[in-house]
């Protein structure tokens, strides 16, 4: 059976102690993303991997890092062509094929990072991706992808999709779809409610939903 890693990005917008705690226990894996290794010192956690280039890391992250005895490191050249998640996201999947990954600290900063990120997540297409925060819980779908949704009735739901051509059917939503084409980033699925169990399928492309808290 395939592992589960929480990757915990480097977003300056940092999730609660309590929800790394919770996310930390709910994983075989963590892997540390530059700063992501303060957020979990913050909440007296630690990671199996760091990688980064240390440039945004605290000097008490940093130090860790130099020593590298807790943990692996991955240490990269700031002078790089690719950003840290996609790094670490490489390193998932060579140390745990087909893993599912649950990124956190993943959303906010500035908004060019934030769109880098989604896009990278949605480019991992090896197992199912999550991500986690304080106020929303997400996820990415590909084609013939479904996530079923229980307990969550009178919550907001929005999908969006990230991809041309996806198309996509809602079940037990107050405004329902059943093989419909959403537009690329068009707001089609913003805003809706989750009256009963709910079923969401991506047909085509890809899109995120989102459940808020």
């Amino acid at each position: 059976m395939a592992c589960k890693v929480l990757v915990v990005c480097g977003s300056p917008v940092v999730a609660s102690a309590d929800l790394l705690r919770k996310l930390a226990g709910e994983c075989d894996r963590v892997v540390a993303v530059d700063r992501g290794l303060d957020a979990l010192l913050g909440a007296g956690l630690s990671c199996d991997v760091y990688v980064g280039d240390a440039d945004t890391v605290s000097d008490e992250g940093r130090a860790l890092v130099d020593a590298a005895a807790d943990f692996e490191v991955e240490r990269h050249n700031p002078y790089k062509d690719y950003t840290d998640l996609a790094l670490a996201l490489d390193s998932v999947r060579r140390r745990w094929p087909g893993a599912e990954v649950v990124a956190t600290c993943a959303t906010g900063g500035r908004p060019d990072m934030s769109l880098s990120v989604l896009g990278l997540l949605a480019g991992y297409a090896d197992a199912p991706v999550w991500i986690e925060e304080d106020e929303v819980t997400a996820r990415i779908l590909h084609q013939d992808e479904t996530w079923t949704i229980d307990g969550a009735e009178g919550k907001t739901f929005s999908i969006i999709a990230i991809a041309p051509n996806t198309k996509v059917s809602e079940h037990g939503l107050e405004w329902e779809l059943n093989h419909a084409p959403l537009g690329l980033l068009a707001d089609t699925g913003i805003s809706n409610v989750v009256r009963s169990t709910a079923t969401i399928q991506v047909h085509a492309g890809t899109a995120i939903a989102y459940l808020y808290k």
